[in-house]
């Protein structure tokens, strides 16, 4: 797992069926290298998440068969980017 920033929505109005009706996020990672995760959970601009990776990301929506190798697996509440280090408020 992974923690990156959602930097945008990404709009797709032609897609693979695979993908289903999932939102799609535009993450960056603390070095700026930017990424596309399926997000079930609804995260929004300037959240930070967690995603889950590889063929377990599939599993991380509600039908494992939906075609995705980053997945959004929740919205961080708090984390002091500046320490790298997760808090809880």
């Amino acid at each position: 797992m992974e923690i990156l920033q959602v930097v945008d929505t990404l709009v797709c109005t032609q897609r693979h069926p695979g993908l289903q009706q999932y939102s799609l996020r535009v993450l960056r990672n603390t070095s700026g290298k930017l990424q596309v995760a399926i997000d079930p959970c609804g995260s929004r601009e300037g959240n930070w998440v967690f995603v889950i990776s590889g063929s377990a990301a599939r599993y991380a929506c509600e039908d494992p068969t939906v075609l995705t190798d980053l997945t959004v697996g929740g919205i961080i509440d708090y984390w002091d980017v500046d320490n790298g280090q997760l808090e809880t408020v």
